[in-house]
């Protein structure tokens, strides 16, 4: 069975577009949270979120024109434009049919939608724009990760919302240890909106300050958004090209608690750990980080970290939520984590959570890395992903060998 290197990070997030921006946005513990432009929040509680100002899609897109496409397309292109580059990886090296893409999300292209049905209010039906009908797919994410690099294998968007790129990453591995690939872009997209907020806001999750994943005082997330692709390939790709391998991809564990739409289980999250880790062929105890899914909210936090507790017997490792920097990037969450995982593994530090205060009682033992990011040598990741509906997934990383 094939082996699955990571050979290149493309990030375009709140606190750093390029994996070197990036990756020291994390060490420094930087917060991308600022006043929302992307639509009009007053009359919310919160006026927050983790947007990307200043994103111009034309610094990045080489072969797809921005205009034809929506912003999270736009982003999913972008992040695996800076994906290749990262990796030194150029089009032709990959063969015609054995370059895949896969991009998670929850949203598609949000803002479209929401122009389109502002139009239909005020207008009627008749004044839709077709340019706007055109973007509106959310297929067009992966398709545009595979126009943008000329790929020609799978084109796929996963939509299992917050958990979306795990199951991108998870799916990725599946192609390249099968040998039906030797190339996979694989991650997720999503753009702050108003209707995302306004759902957050009525579940009674959106805070109105700072997201404080692990707190005692926690009290709901900041929506984000962005892109987060990785190059993921085979060995024997990446070695016949001297490539760098940054890590590995050891394996993936998915899931569904089949309970509840939005409150997650512990049970279920849990077993999902001890499912990935014995696909990825390691114990509990191997593990040396773990990118947690962390959301901020009290329900979320707390069950995730009681999963932790039982599956690592009340000795886990180190735990840290990139949330409380870049906000809840919904489908592109996971691939914002597997980056992070990644730097973790390939820069020797370990990823902090800010704005954390007070340790929560009930999370006792938990060791949420407060505010300051930590040298620490990392062999192995596990990058945590927990979405509504129960979509549970969990992907593990190790060093490079």
């Amino acid at each position: 069975m094939e082996r699955v290197a990571v050979t290149g990070l493309g990030p375009v997030s709140s606190i750093g577009v390029g994996a070197s921006a990036f990756i020291g946005a994390l060490r420094a513990g930087r917060s991308g949270i600022s006043p929302i432009v992307s639509f009009d929040p007053t009359g919310f509680p919160s006026t927050q979120a983790g947007e990307v100002h200043g994103f111009r899609p034309t610094d990045h897109l080489r072969r797809i024109d921005p205009a034809r496409w929506g912003r999270s397309s736009q982003f999913a292109a972008s992040a695996a434009r800076l994906a290749m580059k990262h990796a030194r990886l150029q089009a032709d090296q990959i063969r015609p049919g054995r370059g895949h893409a896969v991009i998670g999300t929850t949203s598609g292209e949000s803002q479209v939608l929401e122009a389109l049905t502002a139009q239909v209010v005020h207008h009627g039906f008749q004044a839709q724009q077709p340019e706007l009908l055109q973007q509106l797919g959310a297929n067009r994410l992966a398709h545009a990760v595979s126009e943008e690099l000329d790929l020609c294998g799978e084109s796929l968007t996963i939509a299992t919302a917050c958990s979306a790129s795990n199951y991108a990453i998870g799916y990725a591995y599946d192609l390249l240890t099968a040998g039906e690939a030797d190339v996979v872009l694989a991650g997720g997209a999503d753009s702050v909106c108003r209707w995302a907020h306004a759902g957050f806001y009525r579940l009674g999750a959106l805070t109105g300050t700072a997201c404080a994943p692990f707190d005692r005082d926690r009290s709901g997330i900041l929506t984000g958004e962005g892109g987060a692709v990785l190059v993921l390939e085979t060995f024997a790709h990446a070695h016949a090209r001297g490539a760098r391998i940054q890590a590995e991809l050891l394996g993936y564990g998915l899931n569904c608690d089949a309970s509840h739409p939005v409150a997650p289980d512990t049970a279920s999250i849990a077993e999902c750990m001890r499912i990935a880790h014995r696909n990825a062929g390691v114990q509990a105890a191997d593990v040396d980080y773990i990118c947690a899914h962390g959301t901020g909210t009290p329900a979320n936090d707390l069950v995730e970290g009681r999963a932790i507790q039982e599956v690592f017997r009340g000795q886990p490792p180190p735990v840290s939520s990139i949330k409380s920097m870049i906000g809840h990037t919904m489908g592109a969450a996971c691939g914002f984590g597997a980056i992070a995982a990644v730097a973790a593994i390939d820069h020797g530090f370990l990823p902090p959570t800010i704005n954390w205060q007070n340790p929560d009682p009930e999370l006792e033992g938990l060791d949420p890395i407060p505010n300051t990011a930590r040298s620490a040598a990392v062999r192995i990741a596990q990058n945590d992903g927990f979405a509504f509906g129960g979509n549970n997934a969990i992907v593990m990383l190790a060093a490079a060998p």
